[in-house]
């Protein structure tokens, strides 16, 4: 399912038009992104856990000359499924 379907399914799901089930959906994932990019967990009952994450530096290698080089440590978004989740796909 890409965004637009997931769009369409929530203004389906709640009878709301297809503009404002989009405007829905963004207000969200920018919540989200915004709540992660303060370093803030965002958890929702029932359904997971947004966090980040921090990746250490590390060494890698080129794959195309084999060359060794430096990765930088990042912060990555992660998410964790809730049991309700887990239990709805199993």
């Amino acid at each position: 399912m890409n965004k637009a379907e997931f769009v369409t399914a929530v203004a389906d799901s709640t009878g709301m038009t297809k503009a404002d089930a989009g405007r829905a959906v963004e207000a969200m994932l920018e919540v989200v992104k915004k709540s992660l990019k303060k370093g803030d967990n965002v958890s929702l009952v029932g359904f997971g856990t947004f966090t980040v994450r921090k990746r250490a530096a590390r060494t890698g290698r080129n794959p195309r000359t084999g060359q060794t080089i430096k990765i930088k440590a990042s912060k990555v978004p992660s998410f964790k499924a809730g049991k309700a989740l887990k239990d709805a796909i199993n």
